[in-house]
């Protein structure tokens, strides 16, 4: 035999060699990690203490892991929240969405949107505490835009009845009626068209267009004219009479409330005001029963 057949039989005696131990080694490995699975198996089973342990660190770890699957790099981006030209905070589309209409009980308002607020309520038959974060927001509204508050809500009153969820026939929608298909610009920053129906960014969008309006006519009863749609035609339905009467009320509600009447008072308020309130005659008045809280 010669020397290199030599060295060849003597590779492979080693390479089966090592082979062998490898195997070996493997098969003991696989033992003992069966006895020591069957061994922590019957000490979780015999200590409960120990399973709970291990269930915790368990389950924190599937949470640390599902965390990256869940950060704010592979989630949907939260639209920004705006600021209106009056300084008021306009939040976004999601806190939309999420945020159900508030309320407010009105014994937490000043005497005179209470007074409002309970008027409001008993006469359109609505639950006081959403009336009076309407009334709130108007008062606030009415603050920023230099509009009497009260021609506010009585737009509202004779516009939806203060169903926040009106529609017209001609797709005049939400509280204040907007048509929300020739405006959709102003519910942009409330995350689309859809927020016609929260009633608050409803009241916002209905004081643009109301305050558009009285610019364009000239004068408030030009201005409710111009709202209703009647700009152009001779008669508006008594639209403007209406708007005015309620108005009027409610300026006289408010005022009573302002001067802390008693819990039910009576004060004479113009039935129909064809004009300005102030044009009424005192001849045609009504009863009105103020309810505010003490």
């Amino acid at each position: 035999m010669t020397a290199s057949q030599e060295i060849r039989r003597g590779m492979r005696t080693i390479a089966s060699d090592i082979a062998t131990g490898f195997l070996e080694i493997v098969r003991n490995g696989f033992a003992l990690l069966g006895l020591a699975v069957v061994f922590s198996a019957l000490l979780l089973l015999s200590r409960a203490d120990l399973r709970h342990s291990g269930e915790q660190q368990l389950i924190g770890w599937l949470q640390s892991r599902q965390s990256p699957a869940t950060s704010p790099s592979t989630t949907e981006p939260e639209t920004p929240s705006a600021t209106a030209a009056d300084g008021t905070l306009l939040v976004n589309a999601s806190a939309q969405a999420q945020r159900a209409t508030s309320a407010i009980d009105p014994r937490q308002l000043p005497r005179q949107q209470a007074a409002v607020a309970y008027w409001l309520s008993k006469k359109y038959r609505v639950a006081p505490e959403p009336v009076g974060t309407l009334v709130a927001e108007a008062f606030a509204i009415g603050r920023s835009s230099k509009l009497d508050p009260t021609l506010i809500l009585a737009i509202v009153a004779i516009e939806s009845g203060f169903n926040p969820f009106a529609q017209s026939p001609v797709g005049a929608q939400g509280l204040m009626q907007v048509m929300t298909s020739v405006h959709s610009d102003k519910y942009s920053h409330a995350g689309g068209n859809l927020a016609a129906f929260d009633p608050v960014t409803n009241l916002r969008v209905g004081v643009k267009v109301l305050q558009e309006c009285i610019s364009r006519a000239g004068s408030l009863e030009g201005g409710l004219r111009h709202y209703v749609g009647a700009a152009n035609i001779a008669d508006d339905g008594g639209y403007a009479s209406k708007v005015l009467a309620e108005h009027a009320r409610l300026q006289a509600v408010a005022a009573i409330g302002k001067a802390k009447a008693p819990r039910a008072a009576t004060v004479a308020v113009p039935a129909a005001v064809p004009a300005p309130p102030a044009a009424a005659s005192a001849s045609a008045s009504e009863s009105v029963e103020v309810v505010s809280e003490s």
